[in-house]
């Protein structure tokens, strides 16, 4: 019922069932890091600079994350133009990452992402698609649809924790207490909201499943 329901894990499992049939030509791209330290579940990491495409979109998490994905999705594969005029489908990549918009610092709520808790209903997010390592600016083929916004991040330092199984947000905010706690052993300073990043279609059991929440830090 969920997978019929829920456009992003349909889409989700098209993109899995993909790779299973040709998992070497469509393995899905992850972004590069360094890890600086590392303490299971925890971890701190440098990120160098990426090119995403993000939508901002309002809702609950469930919908906001449905329709950013579909959004972005649309883009990749081939609502948008190159110099050429032409289209391009761009290889989807992992993780799948969403963050709330709030002007509170993470570190200060204990949740996932900064929660505007007087109108749940009317949340703001952004979602957004890391693109492929092989492309730059000036040659990722531009949105058609405005909504889109191409990118690109600054190198970044984040602290993050993995867990497995299916997300809700009693989840997100138990993972979330627990890395902020660890943060402040570390003494680690938030600079950006917390971000949750999903890795997996829904085939896969809860068990094998990765999530990550991450805090950019200083």
């Amino acid at each position: 019922m969920i997978l019929q329901k829920n456009l992003f894990y349909i889409f989700a499992l098209f993109i899995a069932f993909i790779g299973l049939k040709a998992p070497t030509a469509m393995a899905t791209e992850e972004p590069s890091f360094q890890v600086i330290k590392k303490l299971e579940p925890f971890e701190i990491r440098h990120y160098q600079a990426q090119l995403i495409a993000e939508v901002t979109v309002e809702g609950t998490l469930s919908e906001a994350s449905n329709k950013g994905f579909r959004l972005v999705a649309d883009y990749i594969f081939g609502n948008n133009q190159k110099q050429s005029n032409e289209s391009e489908k761009i290889a989807m990549t992992a993780p799948v990452v969403i963050e709330e918009q709030s002007e509170k610092i993470a570190m200060t709520a204990p949740v996932v992402v900064e929660q505007t808790a007087s109108q749940s209903d009317k949340r703001q997010w952004v979602l957004y698609f890391i693109m492929p390592s092989s492309y730059r600016m000036a040659t990722l083929p531009k949105p058609k649809n405005s909504q889109v916004q191409i990118k690109e991040l600054k190198a970044k330092k984040v602290a993050l924790i993995t867990f497995s199984g299916w997300v809700d947000d009693e989840k997100l905010k138990l993972r979330t207490e627990e890395l902020q706690a660890w943060m402040k052993q570390e003494n680690l300073i938030p600079v950006g909201p917390a971000q949750l990043a999903r890795y997996n279609p829904p085939w896969t059991l809860p068990w094998w499943r990765r999530n990550e929440v991450m805090i950019p830090v200083q």
